[in-house]
């Protein structure tokens, strides 16, 4: 085991956690709060593929941080416990005994076992169930044992898809009970001035030019993207993962790096094949969650996530002549039509690309904090979570936030003009919280499902 070095309240974490913490998930907590022990720190950061540097600029993970990234897993990663090691339907994590976990481990200096961090290998939520006589809610669905996939995350060695983890449950749950409620959103854009100098640039040009060169001026002249964060810290796993998908998600629209899944063309090469050039060329793509209401049974103790996915949404921007946005219009057919194609191949992308899975994880987290803040669930347990909640007892990751993204991952040339694709993702726990339905025979789901006793999890 590796442990931290403690300042404050920071919880040490195993080994294996030392890579990841340097690869993005806890990462800058050696730096920020102590120092290793018995192990090498990556130098490098990233999340889904992705890094971002110390300066904030966001780039694609080279073979070589991948390679090195690997060799980290294989040097730390150790056999799991017997309870781990075989993929369970119903895996049950106990708010209550997790809590605890955190308490004990700050309480005694030791470090989280690398289970706890992964949430017992959880890849998405099934059910929320609450039990006043047992003061304890309960969150429950499939887990499986993990393995590090190609991209530098933790999948499930069964299904491909992402694990959950730890960090970015706490920053959900804290996201939620903020005094004020707010949507939480990502979002990569270009700057006012950057539009202006295009406007100026584009004004100024005078007979014919050569097109790659006007290209490679044009992108030098909008400048760097700039990165907006709403809903949690800028700075957190969290955060961090959705910049990573919107990122993802235009170079792939924009045909920078191919889709890793059949079937998902470029945009680019989307209306090269349709002869169609779209009249406005600031096309706005955005991930947002494509939920069914939540179920409950009458008392409101028993909640199941029904469909529970992503889909991909389409506008466009207009701006004025300062640069400033004054309003989205409705996206000509063919900016929905990739919009939609990218909709139907989600699932398989989110296991060749795991930053997408992700992204639904944390829809997930994030709607379970909406839900037990809006409904009182800790109210109707009588459960506090002094160690989940309270951000002077646990801390969670402190990242380089992300600033900037350099307009190549933006910008590319259509059919005789340019094109710069803006956007984001944006999730509202609320609304999916709110929108519920009532179904009384799942109050016999909190009576057929183990309950963890003295212990955080239960198969």
């Amino acid at each position: 085991m590796i442990r931290v070095r403690r300042i404050g309240r920071w919880v040490g974490v195993p080994a294996l956690l030392a890579f990841m913490l340097a690869w993005g998930v806890w990462s800058n907590l050696a730096q920020a709060q102590g120092d290793y022990t018995g192990g090498a720190v990556l130098a490098t950061r990233a999340v889904g593929g992705v890094i971002i540097d110390q300066s904030g600029i966001i780039r694609s993970a080279s073979r070589q941080d991948l390679q090195e990234l690997s060799k980290t897993w294989q040097q730390f990663h150790r056999d799991l416990p017997e309870d781990f090691r075989q993929p369970s339907p119903s895996r049950a994590i106990s708010l209550k005994y997790l809590d605890a976990e955190l308490a004990r481990s700050i309480r005694e200096g030791t470090a989280l076992r690398e289970e706890v961090c992964f949430l017992g290998g959880l890849t998405r939520i099934d059910y929320v169930l609450v039990y006043p006589d047992k003061q304890d809610i309960l969150i429950v669905g499939p887990a499986e044992p993990w393995r590090l996939h190609e991209k530098g995350y933790p999948v499930g060695t069964q299904t491909g898809k992402p694990i959950m983890l730890l960090d970015d449950l706490l920053v959900a749950l804290r996201a939620a009970f903020q005094p004020q409620r707010t949507v939480i959103s990502c979002s990569i854009d270009p700057t006012s001035e950057g539009i202006q100098r295009l406007n100026a640039f584009v004004r100024a040009r005078r007979g014919n030019v050569d097109p790659v060169a006007f290209a490679r001026a044009l992108e030098e002249t909008i400048g760097p993207q700039i990165v907006t964060l709403t809903g949690v810290p800028e700075s957190s796993h969290f955060a961090r993962v959705l910049v990573a998908a919107d990122f993802r998600m235009k170079q792939i629209s924009m045909g920078a790096e191919p889709a890793p899944v059949p079937g998902l063309p470029s945009f680019v090469s989307l209306v090269a094949s349709s002869g169609f050039r779209p009249n406005n060329m600031m096309p706005r793509w955005w991930l947002a969650p494509d939920y069914e209401p939540l179920a409950r049974d009458e008392a409101g103790l028993t909640w199941k996530f029904q469909k529970a996915a992503v889909k991909t949404m389409a506008e466009a921007d207009l701006y004025n002549t300062q640069g400033e946005r004054v309003k989205t219009e409705e996206a000509a057919p063919i900016y929905r039509k990739w919009a939609e194609l990218m909709t139907a191949r989600y699932e398989e992308l989110s296991k060749a690309d795991p930053v997408f899975g992700q992204v639904r994880n944390c829809m997930d987290l994030a709607t379970l904090g909406a839900l037990i803040a809006q409904e009182r669930l800790l109210e109707k347990a009588q459960l506090s979570l002094p160690a989940l909640l309270g951000e002077d007892i646990v801390a969670t990751a402190k990242l380089t936030p992300a600033r900037h993204v350099s307009p190549t991952a933006v910008f590319t040339r259509i059919r005789g003009g340019t094109m710069f694709v803006t956007g984001g993702v944006q999730i509202n726990p609320w609304e999916i919280a709110s929108h519920q339905v009532t179904r009384p025979e799942l109050a016999t789901v909190r009576a057929s499902l183990p309950i963890p006793s003295g212990t955080w999890f239960a198969n």
